[in-house]
């Protein structure tokens, strides 16, 4: 009898953890940890004589975290199983993938740079991907350089390209949080439940939370929008209060404060950032038709006015939710990655 699992027979990659001690993460408002591993994945043949290799860089989603990708699954394919499938199919070329660890005390990160969550956007950009580029063979400048990402991921893919256009060459955002207005607002009134039991006290229900053996979705719903206000309107005098954009016991809109969430949101941001998004080598965006918090319509409108600026770019709307989604890798990876080794190929000539 033929076995019905199928069983991988080709090459296989492997994972090293490049161990590192943060200076710009020194002193975040959570004392999240600043001696952290950057997990990274070469490819079967990897060499430091030959390449060098594309670097591919794996933004987490809320709730995850770099070193969650590489966790044994009982159905379907982690990070480097997919990757070591997609190069032995000649998918995509042999990559280097870095997959860093971005957690923190709120749930995960939507990498940007916040005095109320921690600077890590400074802590990607300035110690990690010199980090990778001192110790691995890889291609040390943007058009050897991408990000994916899903949900949170994705954003802080979006966020990147348009703010650090010099580091970053391609992106693929897989239901990256565009649209903010129908994304986070309708989960207000559900944090406003969530405070009520800690009388809206922040700190209390973060306290609350992670002594909590089974937090219900709820108590998740909550702490990503504390997460989302930390991001996007930090307080600078008193980085851990965090400050939400309505009334904890009316759920009435702050319109000052959610002001301040609007400017981080990718829809207006994109005019902003018009020739740092044209000069990517890959552009990718996709979302489910029925994702569950609605990102689908703010990514229609994102890829609406890309095409009005004249942003070459690929969008897929695909039958699918915000859940199991990481099949989609299947398509966004090659992309990049070819796309970024053909930008390379370009610049040899």
């Amino acid at each position: 009898m033929s076995p019905v699992r199928t069983i991988a027979s080709w090459p296989k990659g492997k994972v090293i953890k490049l161990h590192h001690v943060s200076s710009v993460l020194e002193g975040n408002p959570w004392q999240d940890p600043v001696e952290r591993n950057l997990c990274v994945y070469l490819p079967p043949g990897y060499s430091d004589q030959e390449g060098p290799y594309v670097a591919l860089w794996d933004f987490a989603a809320f709730t995850n975290s770099g070193p969650g990708h590489l966790n044994w699954r009982n159905q379907g394919e982690n990070l480097v199983q997919r990757l070591d499938r997609l190069i032995h199919e000649g998918e995509m070329p042999p990559v280097v993938v870095a997959i860093p660890d971005c957690y923190t005390s709120l749930g995960g990160n939507q990498y940007v740079n916040s005095v109320a969550v921690g600077p890590y956007a400074d802590y990607v950009v300035e110690e990690l991907i010199p980090l990778l580029a001192g110790q691995v063979n890889v291609i040390d400048r943007r058009d050897g350089r991408g990000i994916f990402g899903k949900s949170s991921g994705g954003y802080g893919a979006l966020f990147h390209a348009m703010n650090y256009p010099e580091t970053w060459g391609a992106i693929a955002s897989h239901a990256g949080d565009v649209g903010f207005d129908l994304v986070y607002r309708p989960e207000f009134p559900a944090a406003c439940r969530g405070l009520a039991e800690c009388n809206g006290d922040v700190l209390q229900f973060l306290k609350k939370f992670w002594r909590r053996k089974h937090p219900g979705h709820l108590d998740y719903t909550v702490l990503m929008v504390l997460a989302m206000a930390a991001s996007y309107d930090p307080d600078t005098q008193d980085p851990v209060s965090i400050r939400l954009p309505f009334d904890v016991h009316t759920c009435e809109l702050e319109p000052s404060r959610w002001a301040q969430w609007l400017e981080y949101d990718p829809l207006n941001l994109v005019e902003h950032h018009v020739t740092a998004l044209q000069s990517l080598h890959c552009l990718y965006l996709d979302v489910g038709s029925r994702d569950q918090y609605n990102i689908q319509f703010g990514t229609r409108a994102l890829s609406a006015k890309l095409e009005k600026l004249r942003v070459s770019h690929q969008f897929e709307e695909y039958d699918g939710t915000h859940s199991d989604m990481d099949y989609r890798l299947d398509i966004s990876l090659p992309i990049m990655a070819n796309a970024l080794l053909s930008a390379r190929a370009a610049e040899a000539e």
